[in-house]
């Protein structure tokens, strides 16, 4: 597969901004203001970046038929690391919780963590949902139907999914609202127009995209919305996570955006080790942050420097975790491959 640099871009846009509103998780124990709230915008971004890059790059490798064993690979490099993750985030949880007034019974909290997908490791549960669907997608040949009309359609499901769970307060247990595919239908038919257009051969160019496509990917459009989502902010009208009705006409101009942007930009050697280790910094780095407080503590230092210290640890201890645990293949199929770029 020829190497596509905008993805190198947003796999590590992707991989920063997931670590910095977990970061911002942290810093909001001492101070929650509009600042941080305007801090996150750019932040909400990140889980979407992952897994529209999980249909676009598969898209783009094999076209309409995947290899023999495809979903058995993606078994084992994602549910794997999904049941390993689970259990250290489900048991440390557990020890956490144990002798408090909130005490819970360790099958009891691991039911919250594997079965309801009660931690940051929800992503892996949507993103075998897409490798499925593009299965599905290349089985029964459905590269026949256009993908425009599916992905205005699937953008309408997708925000009239986030604002009637909000609006009826539904709160089924653990995060299985969140992966409930309705909620992230837009990026997988995103990824497919994105890659019907992608001017993959030397002769093919972006002007033979349509011409809405094109209008879309002016930046003018992404700043007059990024405008109004800052009104907004300061007017306290959004909540900030990637999971938000506003969040999907932010990420399909950010991409469209980006993708016309970036092309044939090469991506640098420290966007390239991102990409490399993101996998991995995705899965541990909570854990390291969490670490950071019980032997420092969260209000012990000076706010910048805490901080620091949080991004610091977070990002070098993922980073060596996954060298040492990417030494054996085991060791990567257990707790997060590292990426060749």
């Amino acid at each position: 597969m020829q190497k596509i640099e905008e993805i190198y871009w947003l796999r590590a846009y992707g991989c920063v901004a997931v670590f910095l509103f977990h970061w911002l998780d942290h810093i909001n124990q001492r101070v929650d203001n509009v600042v941080t709230d305007l801090m996150r915008i750019p932040l909400v971004l990140g889980t979407p970046v992952f897994l529209f890059i999980s249909v676009f790059v598969f898209a783009v490798r094999y076209d309409k038929q995947v290899p023999p064993g495809f979903l058995l690979q993606r078994v084992k490099y994602v549910m794997l690391p999904y049941l390993a993750y689970g259990f250290i985030y489900s048991t440390a949880e557990w020890w956490r919780l144990a002798g408090s007034n909130n005490a819970v019974g360790f099958w009891e909290n691991a039911k919250a963590y594997f079965i309801y997908a009660g931690w940051h490791g929800y992503f892996l549960i949507i993103a075998m949902q897409f490798y499925a669907a593009y299965w599905a997608f290349t089985r029964w040949q459905l590269w026949r139907i256009h993908p425009v009309p599916w992905l205005w359609v699937a953008c309408v499901v997708s925000m009239a999914y986030w604002g009637a769970a909000y609006w009826y307060e539904v709160e089924p247990p653990g995060y299985l609202l969140w992966v409930a595919p309705l909620g992230w239908l837009y990026l997988f038919f995103l990824a497919l127009v994105l890659v019907r257009y992608y001017p993959l051969t030397p002769s093919a160019t972006l002007n033979e995209r349509p011409v809405w496509l094109q209008t879309l990917s002016q930046p003018r459009w992404l700043l007059l919305f990024i405008s109004l989502i800052v009104l907004a902010t300061f007017a306290h009208w959004l909540a900030f996570s990637s999971k938000e009705v506003w969040v999907i006409p932010f990420f399909v101009l950010f991409t469209l955006v980006v993708m016309r942007g970036l092309k044939g930009r090469k991506a640098p050697g420290w966007v390239r080790y991102i990409n490399a280790y993101s996998f991995g910094i995705y899965l541990a780095h909570p854990m390291f942050f969490v670490i950071t407080d019980v032997l420092v503590g969260p209000s012990t230092l000076p706010l910048v420097a805490y901080a620091l210290l949080l991004i610091l640890i977070g990002s070098v201890g993922s980073i060596l975790l996954n060298k040492a645990v990417n030494t054996t293949t085991f060791g990567a199929m257990l707790f997060g491959k590292r990426l060749k770029v």
